[in-house]
């Protein structure tokens, strides 16, 4: 049986964490400086900002080996803060993704938006190490944790003021996903197995997933059109990378965005 990326990634990064922590247990995390640092809540940024694009920083990908390596991250984290996006995803993972924890950094040293840690989280060090780096909210992947592990992973999350982006993929993983700690939950236009990106996956999802959330629509999301009408299912943040980090400046094509959103 050949396995999917996702089961590649996490197979990696178990790997990769088990040597983390031993290099920087969580009593060393917690010295960081933002650690303590007060949270800017993502939720409230998309339920008030009319556009709610969650912009994202991606250098490449497992479907796509490059994306955007010359851009300086601080300038598209500025670019995007200026465009009026509601915050910023930054992707960690270096070996699937060609990002790291530095990018985290230097993107919070160069704004005042939240922040969303895009990583394959599989272990609580994960989440302290987010808060430790100036994240703001962490994405849990449903497909790579079961229930009890997303129960004890956004009650960690929320202890430490961190918001949780629940993302699912189909029917099953929405079941095990509606829990309280959790503010937004993201379908993923994706499917995994073929990598081919749909609206309508998030049209097909909305239904069964209740208004206490701040509903999400992830990948594939390219044009103004599709986020009017993702809006009408009541969607209120629309998660979007490769769109913007194709172009030369991400910040600016983010404005463009946003400008005939309105």
């Amino acid at each position: 049986m050949h396995m999917t990326i996702l089961e590649k990634i996490t197979a990696y990064k178990q790997k990769e964490v088990s040597a983390k922590k031993e290099a920087f247990p969580v009593s060393v995390l917690e010295q960081s400086q933002w650690f303590e640092r007060p949270t800017i809540s993502l939720a409230n940024a998309l339920k008030t900002n009319p556009a709610g694009i969650i912009a994202e920083h991606k250098r490449r990908s497992p479907s796509k080996p490059v994306i955007n390596t010359s851009v300086q991250i601080q300038e598209v984290a500025r670019g995007y803060e200026m465009a009026g996006v509601s915050g910023m995803s930054v992707l960690t993972d270096t070996n699937f993704f060609g990002g790291s924890l530095d990018d985290l950094v230097l993107a919070r040293k160069a704004t005042s938006f939240p922040l969303l840690r895009k990583e394959f989280i599989i272990d609580p060090y994960q989440i302290y190490e987010a808060r430790a780096y100036g994240a703001d909210a962490i994405l849990l992947i449903a497909a790579c944790l079961t229930k009890t592990e997303l129960t004890t992973f956004s009650a960690l999350a929320k202890s430490l003021q961190l918001e949780v982006l629940l993302e699912v993929h189909n029917e099953e993983e929405i079941q095990k996903s509606l829990l309280p700690t959790i503010a937004m939950l993201g379908v993923n236009n994706r499917n995994l197995k073929t990598f081919e990106t749909s609206i309508d996956v998030s049209k097909k999802l909305v239904a069964l997933i209740p208004d206490d959330f701040v509903k999400v629509s992830e990948s594939g999301i390219s044009s103004v059109k599709a986020i009017s009408e993702l809006k009408q299912y009541g969607y209120q943040g629309f998660l979007i990378g490769e769109n913007f980090m194709k172009t030369e400046n991400p910040g600016k094509a983010a404005k463009q965005f946003i400008n005939q959103l309105k």
